[in-house]
């Protein structure tokens, strides 16, 4: 049994490129870039004017003059008009390029326009007000958006304005998720009183949903052949296999000597934690083994503090660690570390961890109450109020 530090180094020395792909931008939200992407001109393209209302010379203003003829109107998507005499105006919409010879924008709430002319209402405006100039945000040839960033909304607007209509991302692992047991009968199915529907499965869909990756399932009954048979396939079609149970001690619990058989090198057999103890992790040339206990608590924390961090280290991605205040004193006395389920809040700028009192690995329903696991180590038991430790967060 090796310590959760250990196992997780092992891990995240086991990682894997999965390579690139390109897909269509308006697709790629949640997808993680491997490109860097330049601005094709300068951001903005032009002078823009950022208010509705008039443009003028600012020397005529700070010459004293109020009144300006205007002398047409500039609207968004036309072409670049010209003030011909500089003591006149130029009406313009917010998004338009700045007329020539004009370099300052009054909006049209300091403005009153009678007859053609619009007489300025305050006595104080600025050089150059209202306008972003060109290239401000940034130059032809610069990098807007580096590689190796989680793409959301804003870098989508971005690649429709640099014209990046297909772009590259690293490509997902493709995931079979493994449930095993004769207890476990499908969603839609009555249970017996010896029998319980499966979840695990579909909690491993979702946590890796939430990463963007499309993974396949399937259940195999406590059969060793079929279970070795079925294996034997998924270990060269997947780069991923999860499994939830058949990794303890249990006389149905075949997986382990089933890897041993076909190949898989064990990198470890048990952590010392809790929940979660008797996890298993190995891997062949071309796939990575997590097996889970078949708890469901269980199942859900290593996949969330092994499988993720593998994942984003995979694909290039670095992803800050969590702490937070520990809301109550705990008392822990096996020499294990503790995941402990806890409900977040702010207080007073803080986050604060509240435990969730639950009744085992087993109590799937108590996961509902709670947002997080907070990391307490094993080498104390006792855990004041105030103290700081890490956090995994699932909500």
């Amino acid at each position: 049994m090796i310590s959760v530090k250990e196992a997780l180094e092992t891990v995240l020395n086991s990682i894997q490129n999965f390579g690139v792909e390109e897909i269509p931008f308006i697709k790629s939200v949640g997808r993680v870039l491997k490109e860097d992407i330049l601005a094709d001109r300068d951001f903005p393209p032009f002078n823009r004017v950022s208010m509705d209302g008039i443009c003028i010379d600012f020397n005529a203003f700070n010459n004293g003059q109020r009144d300006f003829n205007v002398e047409g109107i500039q609207a968004a998507g036309s072409e670049q008009m010209t003030l011909k005499n500089n003591e006149n105006c130029i009406e313009v919409m917010t998004g338009a390029v700045l007329p020539n010879n004009a370099n300052t924008v009054i909006r049209y709430e300091d403005v009153t326009l009678k007859n053609g002319i619009a007489t300025i209402n305050i006595n104080k405006i600025n050089d150059c007000q209202n306008v972003h100039a060109k290239g401000k945000d940034g130059k032809a040839g610069d990098v807007l958006i580096s590689k190796n960033k989680i793409i959301s909304a804003a870098e989508i607007g971005v690649f429709a304005t640099v014209g990046k209509s297909v772009v590259k991302v690293a490509k997902q692992p493709k995931v079979m998720i493994v449930s095993t047991g004769d207890e476990l009968v499908g969603v839609d199915e009555i249970p017996l009183e010896h029998q319980i529907r499966r979840s695990n499965v579909f909690t491993l869909v979702s946590l890796l949903e939430r990463l963007h990756i499309p993974s396949e399932t399937v259940h195999i009954t406590d059969d060793k052949p079929i279970l070795k048979s079925k294996i034997k396939s998924f270990l060269k079609e997947f780069d991923v296999l999860l499994f939830s149970g058949a990794v303890s001690k249990g006389k149905y619990d075949f997986l382990p000597e089933v890897f041993e058989e076909l190949g898989v090198e064990k990198l470890f057999h048990k952590v010392a934690q809790r929940p979660g103890k008797p996890f298993f992790y190995g891997k062949t040339d071309e796939c990575n083994i997590f097996g889970f206990p078949g708890n469901p608590i269980s199942t859900f924390v290593n996949c969330l503090a092994y499988f993720y961090p593998w994942y984003y280290k995979s694909i290039g991605v670095e992803i800050e660690e969590e702490t937070a205040i520990l809301a109550e004193n705990v008392l822990f006395k096996p020499n294990l570390e503790f995941f402990l389920q806890v409900e977040l809040k702010s207080k007073f700028g803080h986050l604060v961890a509240f435990p969730i009192k639950g009744n085992g690995s087993g109590d799937l329903a108590s996961l509902v109450n709670a947002d997080a696991f907070i990391q307490l180590p094993n080498d104390k038991n006792e855990f004041k109020s105030g103290e700081v430790f890490k956090i995994i967060r699932y909500r």
